[in-house]
Parts: C-alpha cells; structure tokens; sequence
C-alpha cells in the first residue's frame, strides 16, 4: 500500500473525534450492560450505572467506549428487541454528555441500526458480517465496523478448536469480509479488523495471534486487539478471573509493538496509563511534561 492510501485509511474522524492511527493507540473502554458478563458479572447491567460507568472512562482518558447487550460465550438467547433496550438508551445518554466514541457490540443488523440512529460511531461485530444484512447497514450509514474473526455463530456450543495454520486462516477470514464490506459499499476508510483473540480459539492459537499480529497489520487496515482478561492469559499465567490485569497490560503492549493502534480493555485507568507510556516509548507521543534532568544543577 502507498504511503498516501495508508494516511487516507489510517487518519479517520470516527464520531466526534479525529485519530491518526500511524501515530496514535486508542483505548476503548469495555462496559457490559449483561447480567451475565464473564468480568464484571452484571455490575454494569443497571442503565445508571453502566451510563455512569462510560463517562467516567471518558474522563481519565479512554478515546471510545464499547457497550454490548449480549455476551459472545454460549448462555440463555436474548431477543433482538432486548438486546436494543439493553444497548440503545446508553448510546443515547452517553452521546449527549461526551464527545467520546461510542461502539456497539452486536451481531446483528437490526441492533446495528438502531444503534447507530442512537449516535453510535462504531459497530464492533464479533461475528465478522455473520448477519448478511449488516455490510448494508453500515454502507448506509457514517458508521465504522469492526470486523472480528470467529467460527459460527455466538452464543451456542461448538466444537474443539482447531487451526492448521491459525494466523493464514484468520488472515483470509479478514480478506474476504473486508471484500464483502467494499463490495456492499462500505469505504475501506471506516473498516477496522480484529483477529478475534479467544474467540473459538484455544490458548495457543491466541498466543500465536499475539505472537505474529504483525501478518494481519500488512492488511492495511486498523488492527484492533481485544486481549483484556481473556481466558489466554488466565492460562497463560495460571491467574483467575480478576487477577489478569498485569497479565493483560502485557498482552495488550505486545500487540501494539506489532502494531495494534485500539486496544479494548476493562479496566480503563490502567490501560490509558499504559498505552500512554508505550506511546511514548515508540516515539509516537511527546512527555506530558520534561523536568528530569533538563535543567543544570548547582552545587549547594
């Protein structure tokens, strides 16, 4: 891709706020309105508190926030209608007070729709386009679309997974549903990929996402990691649920050495502080101030 065609999909206005992905990361705040959430267990399912929970994101520094109504792991169906009472009113509450993006977390088109009426930016789907109505959707719209690789569809039990190759075949899996969402209309300028880290995915195939995120940034397009307190790392590091915040930090640094620029975490003020540093050290962020030795010293 020419230096030009990168800048034209790299440097986006995604709602009310402008990125440059060659020089910036963002981190997007996750906030779960589910009684069923596998971090948080349905701390934020009350409206206030998941309202409240997403300003406050916004408030220590997160750039955009992400609101799902329905689990991915396997659990009790929740209807379409639910699903949009669950998502649409924080949409709604959120973008009257904050200028910070908001995306949806959904599967499905009509969820979609009413979300973006409701003034979400963004339409992060875990399922990669599974609902053949959703590229005209977004085509339709102002909206940008996170397309994430899984195998089938959420929310039902599935076999072992199994990879010959995990990266070439997720690889592929992007390819063809970015190809999809052009071909249905939507610019390549408001697609974003995730590779679906846990997603119908053992341990290993994550580790191996993680290891070599660097095949799937030569898409072109904007890579988005969602590693935040997965069942990888818990793995990984032998920690239980609540206990993989280092774990996940590390996780997240790693993926944007590869070149991730949207990191999706749980627990914002740490990983703004984080991603803020890492920025720093690669040299795509100035200090926020400089005192440390840059003045000379006298002896008293």
């Amino acid at each position: 891709m020419r230096t030009s065609d990168s800048q034209a999909v790299n440097r986006r206005t995604i709602g009310r706020r402008t990125f440059d992905f060659d020089t910036q990361v963002a981190v997007m705040a996750v906030v779960n309105r589910t009684p069923d959430s596998f971090y948080d267990h349905g701390a934020t399912f009350a409206l206030e508190r998941a309202v409240e929970a997403a300003l406050d994101a916004g408030r220590i520094g997160a750039d955009w926030v992400d609101i799902g109504g329905v689990p991915f792991g396997r659990g009790a169906p929740v209807s379409v209608a639910e699903e949009i009472d669950r998502t649409v009113p924080v949409v709604a509450a959120i973008t009257q007070e904050s200028d910070v993006v908001v995306s949806v977390d959904t599967n499905r088109a009509d969820v979609a729709r009413a979300a973006i009426e409701a003034g979400a930016a963004v339409i992060n789907d875990t399922s990669g386009l599974g609902d053949p109505e959703m590229a005209d959707v977004i085509s339709k719209s102002d909206a940008q679309i996170v397309i994430t690789h899984s195998v089938g569809p959420p929310r039902v039990e599935k076999p072992a997974a199994h990879f010959d190759d995990v990266v070439g075949e997720v690889r592929a899996f992007l390819e063809e549903r970015v190809a999809r969402a052009e071909d249905a209309g939507v610019p390549r300028n408001r697609i974003i990929i995730d590779p679906g880290h846990d997603l119908d995915k053992n341990t290993l195939h994550s580790l191996e996402l993680t290891r070599r995120l660097g095949e799937l940034t030569t898409l072109g397009l904007p890579v988005l990691a969602a590693v935040s307190n997965k069942d990888f790392i818990g793995e990984s590091i032998e920690r239980e649920q609540g206990r993989r915040l280092a774990g996940s930090i590390a996780a997240m640094t790693m993926c944007i050495e590869r070149g991730a620029r949207i990191v999706r975490m749980h627990d914002a003020r740490a990983a703004v502080d984080a991603v803020r540093m890492v920025e720093s050290i690669l040299g795509m962020r100035t200090p926020a101030h400089l005192e440390h030795n840059m003045h000379p010293t006298r002896n008293v």
